[in-house]
């Protein structure tokens, strides 16, 4: 085959062959410049920053090194720590590996040179060398690998931590997934990027400092051999060709970017699918939900598709550029004074001597021009760490501004003006004070706005009373379910909480948890560690059974509080779940408990829990309809009896003896707060 094609060739003339070649790199030019202005509008649509307001744009710029050297202090707090202790092993250990590698290059040509003059004893002596040097280069080589992946590992175990230390103070975790609404897929975010991140950069550094050091060390001695001019070109093709490349590779920030935020909500739909299975399977909708998955899967793919594309042609254009055409340029200049029959340091050499000079220096060359061309293609990673560091810093300043108070939101503004709701969006923060939220047609109608801004109310910390003064109650989004709520509990006094569904009930508690901000008036109220939620569906945290009991807190702190083992099992044998403990192996049994006890199990679990901690208030949603009504009531007895205050959403009519006030919400903005004696003739519910 090969001959053939070889004969084949010999009847081309070159000029055609040119001429077609020529013809192809302009269609391909032409094609490339139309697919990237596509490409780049489909990862604009996607990423959504396809409107005027969008995000500032990805690219390697003064901002990219802004992000990039506020993340570098997180990651390097200070010169004697470990991580500058890598940096400064991997940038010996490359400056060996250069040594070496200058070395193999005369000594492979020393090798050559005695083996072409039949020189036996020459070509033992440097053999031997090469021979006794492996295992310094071996060690060098996988000290470097070791430093590396170290460095990756140290990394990304500071900026977990970092993120995770703002993410996971107060209830910021909460805002950013159930009030702001800038970060889709924060779990993606902190395990996926914060990875790819630091990969990212630690690659960076090794493929930057590498070539240069090499750079600095070939020019030098090449310069004593061809003379400045040739390294001099060398490096303005560089200069040039890295222009060049860089514009042409700006889409790969955006299409790293897209590709993550695609990654994270593929993830997400599987989840999705995981965590409602059961629901779905009693639906049967999986055909749905296999339209579902694969939809978000399919945008992955078309995008990567895409990606895919771009990365193919802009790869030929690299090796063109930064590969073929550095080395062509590289055998012009080394050929230059070996061509050059007047060139003062060659005239009188021998032939052996050129040969050595030549092979010499050309293998230099071919290494800085190699050198050279990862410089220019390091441009390909370091748009793609552009993509990175924007994502990662989104996440930052997401968190910081949240610890701080503030948060943005789309909020939809529904005008009753015409037969259809007209929805508007816009970004309302804690600290804007130009937003106004209006409740709805009758009372829009009566009266003129009133402005409710985010974050306005006061909250007065005070114990063993509760006391709504003028406090609207109002979504995230800006739905106002009551214009103003003002009442007062103090501790002793139980009341039930009633209701159609929507009507505020869980809202309330989210404005009392300090989950939601104040759009108005006066909150006062313990502190929230002297609140306790009990929800319908009672979460059990990954751990032992002990766990369970004393959830938030850990067996020092359980100790330190004084309390033992012996006290829990108390707790248990007064909802009656003795049993558990004998069944699965005491205390420090490790289970998955979510699917280990059924739903009235967890829901005693969850009153042993709170029997344990004994706040001053706590919030009872619907907690006891899995458990029987005698259990129930000596729940509500044992309450009162060691001095818990409780708000109590449920339907149950058995259980407003245990309760002094009602509040009923009537979902139309209305509520009513009375003693239950002089209150509703008929308990609400069944």
């Amino acid at each position: 085959m090969a001959p053939s094609f070889s004969k084949l060739l010999k009847y081309v003339p070159p000029k055609k062959v040119a001429m077609v070649s020529g013809a192809a790199i302009v269609v391909y030019l032409v094609g490339f410049k139309k697919n990237s202005q596509k490409t780049a509008k489909a990862a604009a649509f996607v990423s959504g920053k396809g409107d005027p307001n969008s995000k500032e744009k990805i690219h390697v710029d003064k901002t990219f090194l802004k992000h990039l050297m506020r993340i570098l202090k997180i990651l390097i707090p200070n010169f004697f720590c470990k991580e500058m202790g890598f940096v400064v092993l991997i940038a010996f250990m490359l400056v060996l590996r250069t040594r070496f590698d200058v070395w193999m290059i005369e000594n492979g040509t020393a090798i050559e040179s005695a083996i072409i003059d039949r020189n036996k004893g020459r070509f033992l002596i440097h053999l031997f060398r090469f021979i006794y040097t492996q295992p310094a280069i071996a060690l060098t080589n996988q000290m470097l690998k070791y430093g590396l992946n170290s460095l990756k590992l140290r990394f990304r175990m500071r900026f977990t931590m970092s993120i995770y230390k703002s993410y996971l103070s107060g209830h910021t975790y909460y805002k950013m997934s159930n009030i702001d609404n800038r970060i889709a897929n924060a779990d993606q975010l902190i395990t996926q990027d914060v990875e790819r991140f630091c990969n990212s950069l630690v690659d960076l550094y090794s493929n930057l400092s590498k070539p240069l050091l090499d750079m600095v060390i070939y020019i030098y001695r090449l310069n004593n051999t061809i003379g400045p001019q040739g390294p001099a070109s060398m490096i303005a093709y560089l200069v040039v060709s890295g222009i060049f490349l860089n514009k042409l590779r700006r889409p790969i920030g955006k299409f790293t970017v897209t590709e993550q935020r695609l990654e994270g909500e593929y993830r997400y739909v599987n989840s999705r699918l995981i965590t409602n299975s059961e629901e779905i399977a009693f639906y049967n909708g999986n055909e749905k939900e296999r339209e579902t998955v694969t939809n978000s899967f399919f945008k992955l793919f078309n995008h990567l598709q895409g990606f895919l594309k771009f990365r193919f042609r802009m790869g030929i254009i690299d090796d063109i550029v930064a590969k073929y055409t550095a080395t062509t340029i590289g055998y012009l200049i080394v050929s230059r004074p070996f061509l050059d029959m007047d060139y003062e340091k060659f005239r009188n050499a021998s032939q052996p001597e050129l040969l050595e000079n030549y092979y010499r220096s050309g293998r230099m060359l071919v290494r800085l021009a190699q050198a050279m061309g990862r410089i220019v293609l390091a441009g390909r990673e370091m748009s793609r760490l552009a993509g990175f560091t924007a994502r990662v810093t989104e996440l930052m300043n997401v968190t910081d501004e949240l610890n701080n108070g503030i948060y943005k939101r789309t909020m939809i503004n529904n005008s009753k003006n015409s037969s259809k709701n007209s929805s508007s969006t816009r970004t309302a923060s804690t600290s804007d004070s130009d937003i106004v939220i209006t409740d709805g047609e009758d009372e829009a109608q009566q009266q003129p706005q009133q402005e409710l801004v985010p974050g306005s109310g006061n909250v007065v910390l005070q114990d063993n009373i509760i006391r709504f003064d003028k406090v609207p109650l109002v979504t995230p989004n800006g739905d106002v379910l009551v214009r103003e709520m003002s009442f007062e509990v103090r501790s002793g006094l139980n009341v039930i909480i009633c209701g159609p569904n929507g009507c505020g009930k869980s809202s309330l508690f989210r404005v009392l948890g300090e989950l939601w901000p104040l759009f108005g008036g006066t909150l006062v109220k313990p502190h929230r560690s002297k609140l306790f939620y009990v929800p319908q569906r009672p979460y059990m945290t990954l751990g032992t059974l002990r766990d369970q009991i004393i959830y938030p807190h850990t067996k020092k702190e359980m100790t330190a509080r004084g309390y033992k083992d012996a006290d829990l099992e108390e707790y248990l044998e007064q909802v009656q779940m003795l049993d558990i403990l004998k069944n699965n192996g005491g205390w420090d049994s490790v289970e998955d408990w979510m699917d280990v006890l059924s739903g009235g199990e967890k829901q005693r679990v969850a009153m042993a829990r709170l029997f344990y901690h004994k706040p001053q208030f706590a919030i009872l949603d619907e907690c006891t309809s899995a458990v029987s009504v005698d259990v129930e009531g000596f729940m509500y007895r044992r309450c009162r009896e060691i001095g818990i205050t409780l708000f109590t959403v449920s339907h149950r009519k058995s259980l407003w003896v245990h309760h002094e006030y009602y509040l009923y919400m009537d979902g139309r903005g209305k509520y009513e707060f009375k003693s239950i004696s002089d209150g509703m003739s008929e308990p609400f519910g069944s």
